[in-house]
């Protein structure tokens, strides 16, 4: 009975699941019999279990379908071949997924796409308008003067004058005498040798309290015409005569002075002129536009006299500075005509201060 249940359910699972339970009932093998008849064929078997679906393994390429092949003969059936040994059981009789298959070959690499044309160019824009040119700005108010230093000392008085003595009585007229003989003229004497030279005296005690110098250079391109061109790069000012600031050199005492330019060019040509009191003293144009404009003159000025930079018009303003060129204006005082100091000459238009002023409506570019 227990047999014929086993055979009943291992008939109906595959037979690597066949539980040992089962297989521990039945006894030892036996030796082969004798092949017997074939025996008539058997009715159907019961359907068996369906197993679990698998994974699906990759779709390979589809082949090329084959000739339809002839029918073969049917043989003789083979002979049972002997049974296998028992497989091990999993833990659980449920069916296990086999093992994957093969990769199927690559899917044919689709045609490539054309490239597109290329799209047509757009048109050019429009220039923009040239901007306003700005109005050049008003030139800054002069700084005030600072106050004057105090008065050197001065050894140079002269002495006090004795007082007058009393005037006498006036004598009586004497009596007119009568004219003597005229004497016999004398011999003339001999001429004296010449004396030795004497020494050079020492300088007077007030010379070297009237001093004045500068040397300026300039620290902006394209100056402004019609008024001084400021040198606002101070390099020797010790008395404060030349103001950084308007660009005017004023002189201290009536004397005689020497002043200097030297200025680089660039880009434009240069007509540049050396102001006294309005009027040019000398005039230096350079039509290289690379080059240098110098000059050198001596002057006389009288207290509170102006000199000045100016150049001719806006064309011909060619003025260069940079970190390697520079532009520069001095000065200095040869010698004053005398010791006295006096803060403003007889036709200089000086301020309060003693100070140069300048108007723009004075000037003349002709000598």
């Amino acid at each position: 009975m227990a047999d014929s249940y086993c055979d009943m359910v291992t008939s109906q699972v595959p037979w690597s699941c066949v539980c040992t339970r089962c297989k521990a009932s039945l006894g030892p093998k036996g030796d082969r019999g004798d092949r017997g008849m074939p025996g008539m064929p058997g009715s159907p078997g019961r359907r068996g279990l369906t197993g679990g679906r698998g994974r699906p393994g990759f779709s390979g390429r589809t082949g090329i379908k084959g000739d339809k092949g002839d029918h073969g003969p049917n043989g003789p059936p083979g002979d049972v071949g002997p049974q296998g040994l028992d497989g091990q059981c999993p833990d659980t009789c449920e069916p296990m997924p086999g093992p994957p298959g093969p990769g199927g070959l690559p899917g044919l690499t689709g045609p490539r796409a054309p490239m597109g044309n290329n799209g047509p160019k757009g048109d050019v824009g429009l220039k923009g308008d040239t901007g306003v040119t700005g109005v050049n700005g008003v030139p800054g108010v002069a700084g005030i003067k600072g106050d004057q230093g105090p008065e050197g000392d001065c050894n140079c008085t002269d002495g006090a004058l004795g007082s007058t003595g009393a005037k006498g009585d006036q004598g009586d007229v004497g009596a007119r005498g009568a004219m003597g003989n005229q004497g016999s003229q004398g011999i003339e004497g001999e001429q004296g040798d010449l004396g030795p030279m004497g020494m050079m005296g020492i300088p007077g005690p007030c010379m070297p309290a009237i001093q004045s110098s500068f040397s300026a250079a300039l620290a902006a391109v394209l100056p402004e015409p019609a008024y001084p061109v400021v040198f606002a790069n101070v390099l020797n000012n010790p008395q404060n005569h030349y103001n950084p600031l308007s660009g005017i050199y004023t002189a201290p005492v009536a004397g005689t002075y020497v002043f200097s330019y030297h200025l680089t060019v660039r880009e434009r040509i240069l007509k540049v002129g050396l102001f006294h009191n309005y009027f040019p003293k000398v005039k230096s144009t350079e039509t290289s536009q690379r080059g240098t404009a110098s000059q050198q003159v001596v002057l006389h000025l009288n207290p509170g006299d102006g000199v000045w930079i100016q150049v001719k018009s806006i064309l011909t303003n060619g003025l260069y500075t940079s970190s390697e060129d520079s532009s520069t204006f001095s000065g200095f005082l040869l010698h004053p005509d005398s010791c006295e100091v006096s803060m403003t000459g007889r036709d200089s238009p000086v301020g309060m201060s003693g100070e140069f002023v300048f108007d723009p409506e004075s000037f003349t570019w002709e000598p």
